[in-house]
């Protein structure tokens, strides 16, 4: 390395620039979108961000080549690496910026986080490269650099308007509801002790006959109230399913209100599967029967404002009333059940 490439200064620019970049990402994350007047085109949108994020992408790469071996850059070079970086960093943002509320929410939160993603890519990237100038390429920044790629191909996959956001975040808590269902019934298909051999010592014969640790598996009482509470978790997962093709089918983006009603049901639809994870670990032994009756009532509560909001948006066409009503009297019927079962319980 040079005497004259060893000064402080050769970095500087490098280091301002990756000031710049954590400054952008945070606010990214953060600001609120340019609202247009005029007419926005969601197609010019997409054009325009593909571009700056596949500059963003090579620049990174040109970045990385320029540090994957020595000798260091010279101080000119870093600064017109700094700039072209800086550039790119800036037209990704600012485009970003462009796609207002009113095209929706979750898609522009879909949009906002993929962005995120790769300035934060970048960030990591200058980080390495920072902390070991002029080094050969390490595999530290050799994986950083396929970050900066990941985050931007990426882009590629994201919903490209809001009914197809909304339709990708409820698809998501389909499976997570349907995860939880299936745990608890492979959970209700072990032994009826399924932590005995775990808590008893196999050799203590005399307390594994008495069994002293009856918190750790189900009565036959905490039974019949799971099977009661899996009826509510299974519509919780209907409701869902059935929202999610509404949505599919009937949703619509030609006005302002139209999307801002796939934003409140996806908004609603949201509470769904933290509300069903804590009925189920409610659900575990010892079974917590206060907390179990919260819980439901909770989940109860959520469900009916999601089929409320469904009922009175634009996605719920004549033929999709009767499911509607449908699963609010199941509903219904569960919680009746489930309370029936703790009243006696109390008895």
């Amino acid at each position: 390395m040079s005497a004259d490439n060893s000064r402080p200064d050769v970095l500087l620019p490098l280091r301002n620039l990756c000031n710049t970049v954590k400054c952008s990402r945070d606010r990214v994350r953060d600001g609120e979108s340019n609202e247009c007047s005029g007419t926005f085109s969601l197609s010019n949108f997409w054009e325009i961000l593909s571009e700056a994020v596949k500059s963003a992408s090579q620049e990174a790469t040109k970045l990385s080549v320029m540090f994957s071996r020595p000798p260091m850059p010279s101080e000119e070079n870093c600064a017109k690496i700094a700039e072209s970086v800086q550039k790119s960093v800036l037209t990704l943002s600012t485009v970003y910026f462009w796609l207002p509320k009113s095209q929706g929410v979750v898609l522009r939160k879909e949009v906002r986080d993929a962005t995120a993603e790769v300035l934060d890519g970048l960030v990591q990237l200058l980080e390495v490269i920072l902390s070991s100038p002029g080094e050969r390429l390490s595999q530290e920044q050799l994986m950083s650099t396929g970050g900066v790629w990941a985050a931007c191909d990426q882009f590629n996959q994201l919903p490209k308007d809001n009914r197809s956001a909304v339709l990708s975040v409820l698809m998501s808590y389909v499976g997570l509801v349907k995860d939880a269902l299936e745990e608890m019934e492979q959970a209700l298909a072990d032994a009826q002790d399924p932590f005995g051999d775990v808590l008893v010592d196999d050799d203590d014969d005399e307390e594994a006959e008495g069994r002293g640790n009856q918190d750790t598996y189900w009565s036959e009482s905490d039974r019949q109230l799971i099977s009661h509470c899996q009826g509510l978790m299974k519509a919780s997962g209907a409701s869902l399913r059935k929202l999610s093709s509404a949505v599919k089918n009937n949703g619509k983006l030609d006005t302002d209100e139209n999307i801002a009603q796939l934003d409140d049901l996806a908004d609603a639809a949201k509470e769904i599967s933290p509300s069903v994870d804590d009925l189920a670990l409610s659900l575990y032994p010892p079974v917590d029967r206060s907390a179990v009756e919260a819980n439901v009532c909770k989940l109860a509560c959520v469900l009916k404002k999601v089929l409320e909001i469904t009922r009175s948006s634009h996605v719920c066409a004549e033929a999709d009333v009767s499911w509607v009503e449908f699963l609010n009297g199941a509903v219904e019927h569960n919680l009746e059940k489930i309370r029936s079962v703790l009243h006696d319980c109390g008895s």
